[in-house]
């Protein structure tokens, strides 16, 4: 082992996810960055290098599906337990009841992950592990840091300064900083929760983090919000970690045509025939695939007569004028004795949903219907008529 190396004991992490959700509706399930919400703090904590197992409380069915597709292990949380009214301490104890039942003991420490919270990274739950073990604390909470921060009251109708002293402000680098318990990210003794009924208490610690990663999703402007620093700082890093399909396995690929070829723009001429802008570089992918041996096909709604053209262009079987997808994929596959586990479908819409559910390699662009998105396996970095073809067929060569 390498000298000074510290080697940190994993603990299990703890999320609660509760049905019932009078704001956002499905909130822990919704699509979220292209997958559900709930999912990104499961494999937040499952990546990070501390956590030996993730435990998801809810009393919803649907929610324990999820938690368990992305890795977690499920606690059946009974429903006196699930109320507007109940603490997420009373929640823990019934959880830290199930984990003590399964390992034998308490573990020494838990990781109590907050999924409305996704504006964080893997290294943060390392980094507050980390932190909880070298100061010898009983308990820590996730922060920002508000070094600029100005608070005031209204107390008795009259407005005062709570943060500071509006008649003597002086210079914000000499005022002392507060911190913000944000809310991502909770570790306790277990002893504590059991002794307290509080997550925070003895010694206390504190973990910060950059502001930007206190926001939580509560309201819907929230979503929008979290989402764009989400898509900006953290998606890459998940993108970059997806393992590329095994090409030996795909046998066919299949393409829908308007958002995915074009950008599901029609050009119209006096005269009523369309037009659509399509991308050279997807010609390429298409070779590409080809030089693979891996056949390809287009399905799509469209019965215009621009989709055959395209198809005749790139050399490629088209099923045009489709009413129903899935049925015509299902009716192709039959004939050409393909297994529907070795099919790559590219969708982006909702008329492409049930067909794409059906298939092994999923596949949409980046600017896809939310509920494309959310089953796929892989999202290009190029939205419809960008060349995703030519993305895709880089991906899966390599």
């Amino acid at each position: 082992m390498p000298m000074g190396k510290v080697v940190i004991k994993r603990c299990p992490a703890v999320i609660l996810a509760r049905g019932g959700s009078k704001g956002i509706p499905q909130k822990n399930i919704m699509d979220f960055g292209g997958k559900p919400l709930l999912a990104w703090s499961i494999l937040q904590a499952l990546d990070s290098g501390v956590v030996d197992a993730v435990y998801v409380s809810s009393d919803s069915d649907e929610i324990l599906d999820v938690a368990v597709r992305y890795g977690a292990v499920g606690i059946r949380r009974p429903d006196e337990l699930a109320t507007d009214t109940t603490t997420s301490e009373a929640a823990l104890l019934h959880a830290l009841d199930q984990i003590h039942r399964e390992r034998g003991t308490d573990p020494e420490r838990i990781v109590f992950l907050q999924a409305t919270s996704p504006l964080r990274e893997s290294s943060d739950i390392a980094g507050a592990v980390r932190a909880f073990d070298a100061q010898r604390i009983d308990s820590l909470f996730s922060d920002a840091v508000l070094d600029d921060f100005y608070a005031w009251a209204e107390e008795d109708g009259i407005l005062k300064g709570k943060t500071f002293d509006p008649w003597n402000r002086g210079r914000r680098q000499d005022r002392k900083p507060l911190y913000l318990e944000n809310g991502s990210i909770y570790i306790f003794k277990p002893s504590l929760l059991r002794n307290t009924g509080n997550r925070l208490g003895g010694k206390i610690g504190r973990y910060s983090m950059p502001f930007w990663k206190s926001y939580e999703i509560d309201t819907l402007e929230n979503v929008e919000l979290c989402e764009f620093y989400f898509r900006k700082h953290l998606l890459p890093y998940w993108r970059a970690k997806e393992t590329p399909f095994n090409k030996e396995a795909i046998k066919l690929v299949v393409y829908d045509f308007d958002g995915v070829m074009t950008d599901n723009r029609a050009l119209q001429f006096q005269n009523g025939t369309e037009a659509v802008w399509v991308n050279r570089a997807d010609g390429w992918g298409v070779d590409q695939f080809r030089k693979m041996n891996i056949p390809q096909l287009i399905i799509s709604t469209e019965t215009n007569t621009v989709v055959a053209a395209r198809a005749k262009k790139l050399k490629i079987e088209v099923i045009h004028g489709s009413g129903d997808k899935k049925a015509d994929l299902l009716d192709y596959c039959s004939r050409m004795q393909i297994e529907l586990s070795s099919v790559l479908y590219v969708g982006n819409d909702v008329n492409d949903l049930e067909a794409m559910q059906m298939v092994g390699f999923p596949v949409a662009p980046a600017d896809a219907h939310p509920s494309i998105i959310a089953i796929v396996k892989h999202v290009t970095h190029a939205k419809g008529g960008e060349g995703v073809i030519k993305e895709l067929s880089e991906y899966v060569a390599n």
